[in-house]
């Protein structure tokens, strides 16, 4: 049996909604306060392509409205439309450059596209007025986080929990770096403590199905991951780990069913691609998983055993030399597996 499980995953929320409302003297101004009312009841009520439509019309109206390019900023960001929401929160900044909400928000948009020397910019730019913002020293975690720096990420993390004791958020980005260093009774705990001020945290969820799939905990595991699935069936990461759950119980047909559809949903999702591998490498299809293990490996991302078990599925295919090819690369790797098996077959 297969004992990799694919890795943790954090999340980056969105700020909270942001709801002002300027003085107006002119008659357009009027006009565009009013649709920008009717934009923020649109945004409230989660009705995110009104709310934008609303947000347009005043700024057809007056069109330095920097507080509507900051929510309609916001309603992009809610519908995942990425670059959109950053290009028209810089507009809100450039509008009014004292629009400091709009910095916090840029700041977070601009990170999860990866620009994070613009997220360091913008953090810096508010840091004297957030010094007591809880939000804040989340996404400098998170910047932290993404620029490797781990001990400054757990003071970040800290600071966010020590200023407000509720934000699930920090629990479970604090969480992720402990399972990433593989202290998971401390990571367990923060995930618990997340699900205890928000039962619906599906990120903690699914990293508790994690912790139980380390554990050898399969049923306990399986229980996480369909709670998670219960609250978002579109889920890929939780599809995905199901499908592994069940590849370990040798459910296979169930398993394939689980990651196939997170591939559906998120095809270029390395761990996926090798879970459907270890599918047919169960099933003795060679050939099928030596193609689905090589589109796993054209993603050059860092796999867990992604090495080892392609090579396994080529040695078996009576592919002898391209195995030793591929150990080898995963030795470069310091895949564990990698190195076992160039041992015993190549050397």
């Amino acid at each position: 049996m297969f004992k990799f499980t694919v890795s943790v995953y954090r999340t980056l929320l969105i700020l909270p909604f942001i709801l002002i409302f300027s003085s107006c003297n002119t008659q357009s101004k009027k006009d565009a306060a009013d649709f920008f009312l009717k934009a923020n009841a649109a945004l409230h009520r989660n009705d995110y392509k009104e709310a934008i439509r609303w947000y347009d019309e005043a700024l057809e109206k007056n069109e330095s409205f920097s507080d509507a390019y900051l929510n309609k900023g916001i309603a992009l960001l809610k519908l995942n439309l990425l670059e959109e929401s950053f290009q028209t929160l810089s507009t809100a900044i450039e509008k009014d450059p004292t629009l400091l909400q709009a910095y916090m928000a840029r700041a977070e948009v601009a990170l999860i596209l990866g620009k994070t020397q613009i997220t360091s910019q913008d953090l810096s730019a508010i840091s004297k007025e957030y010094k007591d913002s809880s939000r804040y020293y989340l996404v400098e975690g998170n910047l932290n986080t993404a620029l490797g720096q781990i001990g400054q990420a757990y003071s970040s993390y800290d600071k966010s929990i020590a200023l407000s004791v509720d934000n699930p958020e920090a629990y479970v980005n604090r969480g992720y770096l402990y399972f990433q260093e593989k202290r998971y009774p401390l990571a367990e705990q923060d995930f618990n403590s997340a699900l205890r001020i928000n039962p619906t945290q599906t990120e903690a969820i699914n990293n508790l199905g994690l912790i139980a799939t380390k554990n050898l905990q399969y049923a306990k595991a399986e229980g996480y991951f369909k709670r998670a699935l219960d609250l978002k069936p579109t889920d890929a990461y939780a599809l995905n780990n199901l499908g592994f759950v069940l590849l370990q119980t040798n459910r296979l047909s169930e398993a394939q069913s689980y990651i196939e559809r997170a591939l559906t949903i998120l095809p270029q999702n390395g761990y996926a691609l090798r879970n459907l591998g270890l599918v047919y490498a169960n099933q003795k299809n060679w050939t099928k998983a030596i193609e689905v293990f090589n589109k796993a490996l054209d993603l050059a991302e860092p796999v867990e055993a992604l090495q080892g078990h392609s090579g396994m599925a080529y040695w078996e295919n009576k592919q002898r030399d391209e195995a030793c090819r591929i150990w080898n690369q995963g030795k470069i790797l310091q895949d564990s597996l990698s190195i076992a098996y160039l041992k015993q077959y190549c050397d």
